[in-house]
């Protein structure tokens, strides 16, 4: 009886490191949107890169600046150069952690709502901050979603008085990022 116990532990803690995995992406989208009555701006970019380890709920998030793309090519060179300085301050990036990791169950589909806490970088500047999210699990594949704002001033983020009033102060970003099992 006591082989078949001791048997029955490794094989489930065989299984626990086997489900532990990290995920990764290079194909996140982050979309921002800038709304106010005398303008609206939006931006995507389909090019961020993001690690999710499902053991310890580290996760890293990193995207290129220049890769986000506007309606106007005008208002992307403008964005490039004069505000968020692309060519100084190349990503902006997220690292932390989930901080309800208990409530993820990796290894079962469903939909999981979860916070993240850590460490954003924008424009040179890193700020701590706290977003909710959605994770959904589906057959093998863990898709993130978040929505947070993002305040210019608080990243030095110099908007022209000229077009302050086109610019909104709080900006809504969207993340969606769907991840799949790191190849080793």
């Amino acid at each position: 009886m006591k082989k078949v116990l001791l048997l029955a532990l490794a094989v489930l803690a065989l299984g626990a490191a086997a489900s532990a995995q990290k995920l990764m992406t290079r194909d996140a989208r982050v979309q921002f949107d800038s709304e106010t009555p005398m303008e609206k701006i939006e931006a995507i970019n389909k090019s961020g890169t993001a690690v999710l380890d499902t053991e310890t709920g580290r996760m890293e998030w990193k995207v290129l600046i220049k890769n986000f793309v506007f309606e106007k090519a005008l208002m992307q060179e403008h964005f490039n150069e004069n505000y968020m300085e692309s060519g100084k301050f190349s990503n902006a990036t997220f690292k932390g952690e989930l901080t309800n990791l208990k409530d993820v169950n990796f290894a079962k589909d469903g939909t999981y709502k979860v916070k993240a806490k850590g460490k954003m970088n924008i424009h040179g500047v890193e700020k701590d901050i706290e977003a909710p999210g959605v994770i959904v699990v589906e057959k093998g594949k863990v898709r993130v979603t978040s929505n947070l704002a993002v305040a210019c001033a608080d990243y030095n983020i110099q908007i022209p008085g000229v077009v302050r009033e086109k610019i909104a102060k709080e900006i809504a970003v969207k993340v969606d990022a769907t991840l799949e099992p790191l190849k080793k």
